[in-house]
């Protein structure tokens, strides 16, 4: 197996991406970590993964950084070490640029980015000290690529990556990896749950893309493929990551698709 007996802290693991990778890290002999706000569905996952008894849940909330010092010494305490963190909690967005308030706006970069980033560095001096670990972030097709109505989700995705692309280039010498996962569409709740312009859920989504979608399963899979070899990137999904190339090839060609692109309230169509 091939993350036997290693200690695997997954964010997000209550639902969608995370329960997948949660379950696909336990079945490989992962020891898991999970943590998220909603303490019953974490148990929920727990109990459905393979040898639930040495999985262990720890609640957090991505938005309150000041918890995570005592949430990364319990891991500590109760584990020993941490082998592979995986950044994965994070917040959807479907509103206009115009029309988003300052306050949701701050509210989305609070979770998408200085969470994940808060979390790593409470992580990493353990990591640093036993000169060895992989830190592991979700991020998004959106990392690359900006479309009508997700202004501030995009913004913390790319800046998700200058920071862990630029942490990369300073512990690789230490020990440690750092790998970027790039999903497109992905059967979750992810758009049910994506905040609107004035911060109040969405609670919908489009049927277009959840047509599109490829399963939870499978993109996790991709993922820990990609954790298992060391890869620094790795982009999952269907027809939607060719937008990753045509923006960095043909920025023209791409400029003029978006543009093309209508957004109704809901979702680009």
């Amino acid at each position: 197996m091939r993350f036997s007996n290693q200690v695997v802290w997954i964010t997000g693991a209550s639902s969608g991406i995370g329960e997948a990778l949660a379950q696909a890290f336990a079945r490989e002999g992962a020891r898991l970590v999970l943590s998220s706000r909603r303490v019953e569905e974490l148990e929920r996952v727990r109990r459905a993964c393979v040898r639930p008894d040495e999985h262990l849940v720890v609640p957090l909330d991505l938005a309150r950084s000041e918890t995570f010092p005592a949430a990364v010494a319990t891991v500590l305490a109760q584990r020993g070490h941490i082998d592979v963190l995986v950044n994965n909690g994070g917040v959807s967005q479907r509103a206009l640029a115009k029309d988003a308030t300052l306050e949701v706006e701050r509210a989305l970069m609070e979770v998408n980015y200085f969470g994940p980033v808060a979390l790593t560095k409470a992580v990493l001096p353990s990591m640093l000290q036993r000169g060895a670990g992989h830190v592991v972030v979700i991020s998004s097709v959106m990392g690359y690529v900006g479309t009508p109505g997700r202004s501030t989700y995009a913004s913390s995705k790319h800046a998700l990556h200058g920071w862990f692309d630029s942490l990369r280039a300073e512990v690789w010498k230490a020990g440690l990896k750092v790998t970027i996962a790039c999903p497109g569409y992905v059967r979750t709740a992810v758009a049910i749950n994506a905040v609107s312009a004035d911060g109040q859920k969405q609670g919908a989504s489009a049927a277009s893309k959840e047509r599109a979608a490829i399963a939870p399963e499978k993109c996790a899979a991709a993922i820990l493929r990609a954790v298992a070899s060391g890869q620094e990137e790795v982009y999952v999904g269907g027809k939607e990551i060719l937008g990753i190339y045509l923006k960095r090839y043909t920025p023209w060609l791409f400029s003029q698709i978006v543009r093309r692109m209508k957004f109704t309230g809901t979702s680009p169509s």
